[in-house]
């Protein structure tokens, strides 16, 4: 008990070190430019505006590894996929997966909890157009790593879209490594080290989800098939 306590501090020391971070300057004005300005539908609300900390449980098997806040979403409440659409899909499936105790995200006190699961990004920061600048992902990297060190019972990382499979890679290594960067593609399973398996998944993004790139079927299929592998982990 004392050893997880230790780890669930660490964590959440982490989360307030990450918070504070202004290490990348267009990031940092850019997020705060969407809290101040904000959206028509959003007009009443008080933005985050500042670097989304990670979510969940700290002795999770399941990490899910995201790209980076959206504008309205974590950067408007200031938790990870929550308040956007994306974070509507994601915590439907970690429900129906038994990953999370409802399946709705709409704010930090809406009672969610996540059950062997954690939620990151890559990037911690809203980033124009989705689109994080090569020095600015190598700044958060840092946290990741620490992330991954922290997560002493992690099983699985479920990678949502080609930035967060390459961050996933990039920042614990393949088993067997090899000179051929591996292919991107929707439920792609690969063997990391230290006995962690990565499954590629298309992001939730309204660009996949509206055009059928994404379905809740090929959604869920992801997250029955971590938690298959989890359980077999026993």
């Amino acid at each position: 008990m004392a050893q997880e306590a230790e780890n669930k501090d660490s964590i959440g020391a982490l989360q307030d070190l990450i918070a504070k971070c202004r290490l990348c300057p267009r990031l940092v004005e850019w997020r705060e430019k969407v809290a101040r300005e904000k959206v028509r539908r959003f007009a009443d609300q008080e933005y985050w505006g500042r670097p989304v900390p990670s979510f969940g449980d700290p002795r999770a098997r399941l990490l899910v590894l995201g790209l980076a806040p959206a504008a309205h979403g974590g950067n408007r409440t200031g938790r990870i996929f929550t308040g956007d659409r994306s974070g509507d899909w994601l915590f439907r499936a970690l429900h129906k997966a038994g990953f999370a105790n409802q399946p709705i995200s709409v704010d930090k006190n809406d009672g969610l909890r996540l059950r062997d699961c954690y939620v990151t990004a890559a990037v911690r920061c809203a980033p124009p157009d989705n689109k994080p600048l090569p020095q600015e992902n190598a700044n958060c990297r840092p946290y990741l790593l620490r992330e991954l060190e922290l997560l002493k019972r992690l099983r699985v990382i479920v990678a949502l879209g080609r930035f967060a499979f390459d961050a996933a890679i990039d920042s614990t290594g393949l088993k067997e490594p090899s000179s051929r960067r591996p292919k991107f593609k929707h439920e792609t399973e690969l063997e990391l080290s230290g006995g962690v398996t990565l499954i590629a998944s298309f992001h939730p993004s309204q660009q996949n989800t509206f055009t059928g790139k994404l379905t809740e079927t090929m959604f869920d299929r992801v997250f029955a098939r971590a938690k298959k592998i989890i359980l077999r982990s026993l």
